[in-house]
């Protein structure tokens, strides 16, 4: 089915452009004006999407070409857009930056030109003025069948530095400036260990922080001129992604699956828990900070990622949950837990006692583990055959005693080809530091729905 979307996708030459606050605030600004923006993101992030729903009243959600194949990007903005007037995509890194080794695979520049869509360039124009040609040019040509179409300028100094900068651009690199944002602390949002601070975190704050992008750009960018844009982009082709086309339903009564939500466990992925209810599955999402008990009738559980090492305090505090999560595990009721979830999972994080379904302590580190996995299951459990393939990654600054157990999740190759094994298996548990992406791999749902359905 042909279908008109405008969209567009927001890059930066580099990481640390203001990409966030500009799509965040364009989100907001093109939301204030009565249209309904569909909220996209390049890449596995999982917090710029919490500012885009906040701006947008949308989930947002992820377009990831190495986690879910370039052929699924075009059928998933298609399924989060339905109903919206636009998309607005937000890049990652830099835009021809992607998975290491893989070209442009999983690129800001990969999925703009598999959206056919136009690319407005968030340019910081700090410590430059005629140079700024120069970068915007190398941009424009580096691949013709990008479309960089407009550019934004970031971290304006004045007016004179607004003129030098139009003036260097106006004269040689053919690409209109469609808005200029001042440099302006209001919009500033706070970072940790991982990047920012979740939304989940920060309620008024982060309200009044994506209020201040919205005003920001609404003040400093052309808006007609953006939508303009957005409305030029070819109409799509491809079909929607449809969770209910990706799974079967087996009948009978649909088991409950509790999913762990809140400050502590928000890295999650929406498409996994429409896939769980497509199956077959009630999701009944829970905060293991302040609920008690699981959901009632929970016959198995999923554990997404976070920052437990945050809330590690809390967590141990609410001992009645753990000690339900615990007596759910005994009860071979299947449990998938990825990162976050196995750390809580262990006997301990940080010297504080967790679940202790797994014989495993964890604790913080000053070493950052990131980047893309092709990953094999090496063991039968409740969300993967053994042999069965797919691509995950891993963003953690926390370290596992022992890493991996006589049955370990996974198994995969270092970059210089030594084996790698990571996570921890039982016959219903699986525990790992790996996060997945399940519009790439749906079966991990139907499998998950089953192993719930018989428990």
């Amino acid at each position: 089915m042909v279908t008109a979307l405008p969209r567009i996708v927001i890059a930066a030459p580099s990481s640390g452009a203001g990409k966030t606050t500009v799509a965040t605030g364009l989100m907001a600004a093109l939301t204030a004006r009565g249209l309904a923006v569909s909220p996209h993101k390049v890449g596995p992030d999982y917090i710029d999407p919490g500012y885009h729903a906040l701006a947008t009243g949308r989930p947002g959600r992820n377009l990831d070409a190495f986690l879910c194949g370039p052929e699924r990007i075009e059928p998933l903005l298609r399924h989060g857009a339905a109903g919206a007037d636009l998309a607005v995509v937000e890049g990652v890194m830099g835009m021809f930056d992607g998975a290491s080794g893989r070209g442009e695979l999983a690129s800001t520049a990969q999925v703009a030109k598999l959206l056919r869509a136009p690319v407005v360039l968030v340019v910081d124009g700090s410590s430059q003025s005629r140079s700024v040609a120069a970068l915007v040019h190398g941009f424009a040509s580096w691949d013709p069948q990008v479309r960089l179409a407009g550019v934004i300028l970031n971290r304006v100094a004045s007016d004179r530095h607004e003129q030098l900068l139009r003036e260097a651009l106006e004269e040689g690199a053919g690409v209109p400036v469609l808005g200029a944002l001042r440099r302006s602390a209001a919009v500033a949002t706070p970072s940790r260990h991982l990047g920012l601070v979740p939304v989940v975190e920060r309620s008024a704050e982060a309200l009044r922080a994506v209020r201040d992008m919205g005003e920001l750009v609404a003040a400093s960018v052309d808006l007609d001129a953006v939508l303009a844009l957005a409305r030029s982009a070819p109409p799509l082709t491809a079909e929607a992604w449809d969770p209910a086309a990706e799974v079967a339903r087996p009948a009978g009564p649909a088991p409950r699956i509790a999913l762990a939500a809140g400050p502590a466990f928000s890295f999650s992925y929406a498409e996994n828990a429409e896939l769980l209810a497509a199956a077959g599955a009630e999701v009944l999402p829970f905060d293991p900070l302040h609920d008690a008990a699981l959901p009632d009738g929970s016959s198995a559980l999923v554990i997404g990622g976070g920052f437990p090492e945050v809330y590690g305090e809390q967590l141990s505090a609410n001992g009645q949950l753990r000690k339900a999560i615990a007596e759910l595990a005994a009860a071979g009721a299947p449990i998938a837990a990825e990162c976050a979830g196995l750390l809580y999972l262990g006997q301990e994080l940080d010297g504080h006692p967790m679940c202790g379904v797994l014989p495993v302590t964890a604790r913080m580190t000053e070493r950052l583990t990131l980047g893309y996995r092709e990953a094999v299951a090496l063991h039968d459990n409740a969300l993967a055959a053994a042999g069965t393939r797919l691509r995950g990654h891993e963003f953690h600054r926390t370290a596992c005693t022992p890493g991996a157990s006589a049955a370990p999740a996974w198994g995969w190759r270092a970059p210089d080809g030594s084996p790698v094994t990571e996570g921890f298996t039982t016959a219903n548990v699986h525990a790992s530091y790996l996060h997945l992406h399940w519009a790439g791999a749906p079966q991990l749902a139907e499998r998950f729905v089953r192993s719930a359905a018989v428990h």
